[in-house]
């Protein structure tokens, strides 16, 4: 008995041998209206033994025996029409060079393969129907009713994908565009608009709904979230527009609705030829690599393939965990990982001499305010000012061309020890750009989604342990953009900086904590009598609203509409002697740390613990 596989061959050409006789044989009955004389069915009969075996030869070598019916697709169709036009020029060109005494009519030769190509075609685009419409059709008997809104390139690709799927049924679409409205597409109809989602979803029993809009704006995605919310639909979404496009995801990836689509931005637009000129086939240096901002430089940067790609970080698990990552994502990079403290000048200079970077990315910090506030003050001081200090020095010993440090919101007005460090960090690379042909760009934003040591991870835990949600005060609020476009804009200002500025992202509008639990529970699939929401009290050093611009500061705008210029109070050489001086000391106590602090930085003041309101003690019983 023959493999299946043979035999799926076999057959293949056994019908593709009928379909040339049927073809070869309708078309000399439809050039003479179906009465054939005797003298020309006689020459059909014989022309077959040449018409036969020659097409069969140009069919094989044209691969069209090594598909699969079943997944028959235009590229089969394609191959199919190929060979049978290749083959009706190449059957007379045989009948001419052997000078045969044949006269087949000119319109038989011309339907001949109009004929094939119909039956060719034909039969193996109705045998894919037969065969998926009996597997699915059985399947989908117990599927799930579900409705896509949007009704674009990416819903159309994703239906194809749901068609094959047994678990889903897709009932129709919803899109806002009037002209798609009452269209079918893919065998599926556009329903309406999206505002009538809660009339289909109680007309079909719909329990899901995805959300096809990855190339909408975000704000046209967010009112599509809060239509399924009103619906009380689950909602899924596709990847985003950029990673489609990447080809990194496929439209079938589907993903349920996250906070970054809750507080989603438009995609940042990058100027790519610019970044090639800074990064690609440079050495490239990034300290802190293993953090969260650090590793998704990283992830950056080598996509626009650096010469080197230099991974600086003290914590050798976080640096091990981004090494395994690049080497499976980027197995063409080439990168080094090197474990080392950026206070450790003798340590920064080896590698600096080593490896020459031309261009430096100090992510490097301290940035746990509570924990930096009490007990770990000098710490902070040390590493967050004397180790940028240690870097940046290096950096220009040994020829960096750009060195760009990654600041923060909680540098504005300081309410705590690890603000204020990072506004002395800043104040020491705009101190150092006056002495030296490196070029120091600062770039100030807020917090950062998922970021290691933010809210998002630990409201995730207290939800999976069963609540409740602990949130410092009701009237808390923060900035916050996703890690990845936090990435794009430093090396956006990277770029666009020519020395000594202050960049400030575009962090959009301030979003309360206690609004955040809240959808992240509803997302988690909970309500709040299920996950209780308490309030704690604001910890130390910690205030309630978070600011871009210091009291004294203005900003200019840049070409990029998300980059900002501040306008900060500058230091000179001799501060800077002053400051180095004063780190370099013998550890000193918290108090004393504070209120050397209250010199140093004089918008700092330390954030005196608001009171919970009498609203927020009766939630807390």
């Amino acid at each position: 008995m023959l493999p299946k596989s043979q035999t799926r061959t076999a057959l293949a050409i056994l019908h593709d041998i009928a379909a040339v006789v049927v073809a070869w044989m309708l078309a000399y009955s439809l050039r003479f209206n179906f009465e054939l004389p005797t003298n020309f069915a006689v020459e059909m009969q014989q022309t077959l033994l040449w018409v036969v075996p020659l097409q069969v030869v140009i069919f094989w070598m044209f691969g069209l025996y090594r598909g699969i019916w079943r997944y028959a697709s235009l590229n089969d169709l394609r191959r199919i029409v190929l060979a049978v036009l290749l083959a009706s020029l190449v059957i007379p060109f045989v009948w001419w060079m052997l000078r045969s005494a044949f006269v087949v009519p000119r319109s038989v030769l011309v339907m001949n393969p109009l004929l094939l190509i119909l039956f060719m075609g034909g039969s193996r685009l109705l045998y894919r129907m037969w065969k998926e419409t009996r597997f699915h059709g059985a399947m989908k008997l117990s599927s799930q009713p579900v409705l896509v809104l949007g009704a674009g390139d990416a819903a159309v690709s994703l239906s194809k994908d749901l068609a094959k799927n047994p678990a889903w049924q897709l009932v129709g679409f919803l899109d806002d565009d009037v002209n798609k409205q009452g269209c079918v597409l893919n065998g599926t109809s556009v329903l309406g608009r999206l505002d009538t989602l809660d009339h289909w979803v109680e007309n079909f029993g719909v329990e899901r709904v995805i959300i096809a809009m990855p190339s909408s704006s975000h704000q046209q995605r967010q009112r599509a979230i809060k239509l399924c919310t009103a619906a009380k639909v689950e909602a899924l979404t596709v990847p985003s527009f950029d990673d489609l496009m990447s080809g990194k995801v496929a439209v079938s990836q589907l993903r349920p609705i996250e906070l970054d689509d809750l507080l989603g931005r438009d995609p940042v637009v990058l100027d790519e030829a610019g970044l090639h000129g800074l990064l690609s086939e440079n050495v490239v240096m990034v300290t802190g690599a293993g953090g969260s901002i650090g590793s998704e430089l990283c992830r950056q940067i080598s996509r626009f393939s650096p010469a080197k790609l230099v991974l600086f970080e003290q914590s050798e698990f976080a640096l091990y965990t981004l090494e395994q990552e690049l080497q499976q994502t980027f197995p063409k990079l080439n990168f080094v990982c090197l474990v080392g403290d950026v206070r450790d000048a003798e340590r920064v200079g080896e590698v600096m001499g080593l490896h020459k970077p031309t261009v430096l990315f100090h992510a490097a910090a301290y940035k746990h305010v509570p924990m930096m506030e009490t007990h770990n003050a000098w710490q902070a001081i040390r590493n967050n000012v004397l180790g940028t200090w240690t870097v940046a020095r290096a950096a220009q010993k040994f020829g960096v061309g750009k060195f760009v440090m990654i600041s923060t919101d909680k540098a504005v007005n300081p309410t705590n020890v690890m603000g204020a460090s990072k506004r002395l960090a800043e104040m020491v690379c705009q101190a150092l750009q006056a002495t030296d042909s490196t070029q120091f760009v600062i770039v100030r934003f807020g917090n950062v989604l998922g970021s290691t040591g933010s809210v998002i991870p630990k409201f995730r835990t207290q939800i999976a342990q069963g609540g409740p949600i602990t949130v410092t005060h009701p009237e808390i609020t923060r900035y916050f953009m996703s890690i990845p476009e936090a990435a794009q804009l430093v090396l956006q200002a990277g770029l666009m900086g020519s020395g000594g500025e202050i960049f400030v992202l575009d962090m959009g509008e301030p979003v309360k904590i206690v609004d955040l639990a809240k959808e992240l529970i509803r997302l988690s699939g909970f309500t709040e009598d299920e996950i209780k929401i308490e309030f704690s009290g604001l910890r130390p050093g910690e205030k309630l609203y978070e600011e871009l611009l210091a009291d004294n500061e203005h900003t200019l705008t840049t070409p990029h509409p998300k980059l900002r210029i501040a306008q900060a109070r500058l230091a000179d050489a001799a501060w800077l002697e002053r400051l180095l001086a004063w780190t370099e000391v013998a550890i000193k106590p918290d108090s004393e740390v504070k209120s050397a602090l209250e010199v140093w930085v004089p918008e700092y003041q330390p954030q005196q613990s608001a009171p919970l309101t009498s609203v927020t003690r009766e939630n807390e019983r």
